[in-house]
C-alpha cells in the first residue's frame, strides 16, 4: 500500500459517522438554546434584580409551581381552545370564499375591495368592538383569533386559486366538468400548496392574536396570566407564560409541517 492509499485509509477510519438529520437538527437546537440560556443568565446576574429579569432557574421554579398547582395547564387549555376554534372558523370561511372569488370574476370585483379595505385593520383594533358585541369571555377571543387567521388563509387560497392554469380548466370543461367540479376537483387541489401555506401562517397569527385578546377581553388563558402576573410584579410567571407560548407555537408549526407530508406528498423530496 503506497503512501497516498495509506493516507486515504486513515482518513476514512478516523471519519465520524454522519448523524441522522433529525439528530443533527436537535443538536443545533440544543446548542442555540444553551447559548440563549447562558446569555440570559449572565444578563440577569448582571442586573441582579429578579423583578426586571429573573434567571432561568427562577423561571423554571415558577413553571414547576404553576404546573403543580394546575393553573398553567388550565390557562394553556383555555388559550388552545380559543386558537383552534377561531382558526377553524377562519378556515371554514376563508378557503371556500377564496375559491369562489378566484373562479367567479363578478363576485371577485364585488367582494375583493371590501376585503382589501378591512385587511389592514390590526386584530387588536377589533377588541373594543368584540367586547361590545360579545362581552367578556371566550366569544370575543374566538372573534379576534378568527379575524387574525382569516386574511392570510384567504389571501393565500385566493392567489393559489387564480394561479391555476387556464388550460387545465379548459381541458376539464371539454370533458364535461361543471362549475362545481371545476372549483372542487381542479382549482382546489391545484391551489392546495398555497392554501396549506395560508393555514400555517393563519394558525400562527391566531396564536399571537389570542394572547392580545386575553390581555384585555378574557379572564383566563396565557395572556390573562401574563397580565395578572405583570400587575403583581411576578416577572418569573410572566416569562413562564411567554416561554410556554413560544413552545406551543413551535409545536403547532411542527405538527402542521408533519401533516403536510401526507397532505402534499408531491412536495417532499
Amino acid at each position: 500500500m503506497d503512501r497516498t492509499m495509506q493516507s486515504e485509509y486513515f482518513k476514512k477510519a478516523l471519519r465520524l459517522p454522519a448523524l441522522p438529520a433529525w439528530l443533527s437538527g436537535a443538536a443545533w437546537m440544543a446548542a442555540g438554546l444553551g447559548i440563549l440560556a447562558l446569555i440570559w443568565t449572565l444578563v440577569a446576574l448582571r442586573l441582579n434584580n429578579p423583578v426586571l429579569l429573573p434567571t432561568p432557574t427562577v423561571v423554571l421554579e415558577g413553571f414547576y409551581q404553576l404546573f403543580a398547582d394546575g393553573l398553567l395547564l388550565k390557562d394553556v387549555v383555555a388559550s388552545l381552545k380559543r386558537v383552534f376554534i377561531g382558526f377553524l372558523i377562519a378556515s371554514a370561511i376563508g378557503v371556500p370564499l377564496a375559491m369562489l372569488l378566484a373562479y367567479f370574476v363578478t363576485l371577485r370585483r364585488l367582494i375583493l375591495p371590501v376585503v382589501n379595505l378591512i385587511r389592514p385593520i390590526p386584530p387588536i383594533a377589533w377588541i373594543p368592538i368584540a367586547i361590545l358585541w360579545f362581552g367578556i369571555g371566550d366569544k370575543p377571543s374566538f372573534f379576534i383569533t378568527a379575524i387574525a387567521a382569516f386574511f392570510p388563509i384567504f389571501l393565500n387560497s385566493f392567489f393559489g386559486g387564480i394561479s391555476v392554469e387556464d388550460q387545465h380548466l379548459n381541458a376539464a370543461r371539454c370533458l364535461g366538468a361543471k362549475k362545481v367540479s371545476l372549483v372542487v376537483r381542479i382549482m382546489f387541489p391545484s391551489a392546495l400548496p398555497m392554501i396549506w401555506t395560508g393555514l400555517k401562517i393563519g394558525l400562527g397569527q391566531s396564536w399571537m392574536a389570542v394572547v392580545t385578546a386575553e390581555l384585555i377581553a378574557a379572564q383566563s388563558g396565557l395572556g390573562y396570566m401574563i397580565q395578572v402576573s405583570r400587575l403583581n410584579l411576578e416577572t418569573s410567571y410572566v416569562l413562564v407564560g411567554m416561554v410556554t407560548i413560544g413552545v406551543l407555537g413551535s409545536l403547532m408549526a411542527l405538527a402542521l409541517t408533519s401533516v403536510e407530508r401526507y397532505v402534499l406528498p408531491w412536495k417532499q423530496k
